[in-house]
């Protein structure tokens, strides 16, 4: 006789059905108990008005010096230095002759062509008079215009090629080092020295893009350098690049710095502080974020049905226990801040207080406890 227990399928699949039933149970109770609450109790929450604040973002970067005209001597020719007017170093005048070289072949040409010049004007003052009495033809006439205006093109090259072998200052200014010597072969291209005006330096740094909408010429701006013992240094923002560099998503900004006691010099490593301009922005609590992946999102109080909305926002700049909104939101919504694990869009539920709003907030916090007591007082 076959004694083993027999279980036909029917009867296992009634068995498995009832223990899938019994461990959701438990779960349900679980959840429950721990979790969410059921839909129709309302849950309890602190919540926070949205408000504006006066906002002025403070950008710090790394800057380079640059001299407000800053150029390298050098010779148009090739020719030997026949004088040098200037030591290292030394502060000199727009006009001011830095350097001579040889030019008698020049002046020698000059004479020839200021000679050739004179003649023919006296030969085509002398076929004006002819023509006048009506003793010399309109083509000979043209003729001596024509020749006399070829001899006076020669004469302004001449005097031209003259003038480029005396260097002069283009603007005031301080000299560098000086790379040549008397009786040195210049050509055009070899550096003679340089020349800065470093009456005022000009500071370029970069911004992130980020802070474009912050940006405007005349803004403010502190920069000091170690070089200097972090002395500092005034001046404002004086122009904006016309574009952003699409590797580094930064714009290119110069500022202007005064420069009377000629301590700043070219290529010198600043720290700048901008101050960009203020703006009235919505501010949040940062406890009322829930952020979901690379967005951000917040509980908005339903006044009218006590209820909450799920809404995605878009932040701007972090502060201390705040956040600036770009959109998504209206002054005045009140958004959840405490309790937001209980909660789920369309959940039902009870404000136990009302938080101060994050603009008006200060360093001391309010401690959870006594502000449902003042709420109930």
């Amino acid at each position: 006789m076959n004694l083993r227990p027999h279980f036909s399928l029917r009867g296992s699949q009634y068995l498995l059905g009832g223990l899938r039933l019994v461990v959701f149970g438990s779960l349900v109770s679980i959840a429950n108990a721990y979790g969410q609450p059921p839909a129709d109790k309302p849950v309890e929450v602190i919540v926070q008005a949205t408000s504006t604040k006066n906002l002025t973002t403070t950008i710090e970067a790394l800057g380079t010096l640059r001299a407000n005209e800053s150029i390298t001597l050098t010779s148009n020719d090739t020719k030997k230095v026949t004088r040098i007017n200037f030591e290292d170093g030394e502060r000199v005048e727009k006009g001011q002759v830095l350097v001579e070289m040889t030019s008698r072949e020049e002046s020698a040409l000059l004479e020839e062509a200021r000679f050739n010049a004179d003649e023919a004007k006296k030969q085509l003052d002398r076929v004006q008079e002819l023509t006048k009495r009506g003793a010399a033809s309109q083509s000979l006439l043209d003729q001596r215009v024509r020749e006399f205006e070829a001899a006076r093109a020669r004469y302004n090259a001449t005097e031209s090629r003259l003038k480029d072998l005396v260097l002069l200052a283009p603007f005031s200014g301080v000299v560098g080092l000086r790379e040549v010597s008397v009786g040195a072969l210049v050509s055009p291209g070899d550096q003679i020295t340089t020349l800065n005006d470093d009456s005022k330096m000009k500071l370029d740094f970069t911004v992130p893009a980020i802070y474009l909408r912050s940006l405007s010429v005349g803004l403010p701006i502190v920069a000091k350098s170690r070089d200097l013992g972090n002395k500092v240094f005034q001046g404002e923002v004086f122009s904006i690049d016309n574009q952003i560099d699409d590797v580094t998503r930064s714009i290119k900004v110069r500022a202007l710095l005064d420069n009377k006691d000629h301590e700043l010099k070219q290529g010198m490593l600043m720290l700048v502080d901008l101050k960009a301009a203020s703006r009235d922005a919505l501010v949040i609590s940062e406890s009322a974020l829930v952020p979901l992946g690379s967005n951000n999102f917040v509980f908005v109080l339903n006044g009218a049905d006590g209820t909450v909305e799920r809404r995605q926002i878009t932040i701007g700049e972090r502060l201390t226990g705040s956040v600036e909104v770009l959109s998504g939101l209206n002054v005045g919504d009140k958004l959840v801040t405490h309790g937001l694990q209980k909660i789920r869009p369309g959940q039902k539920v009870k404000v136990l207080a009302e938080e101060k709003p994050a603009a008006e907030q200060t360093g001391d916090s309010t401690h959870l406890s006594d502000l449902i007591k003042q709420n109930n007082n």
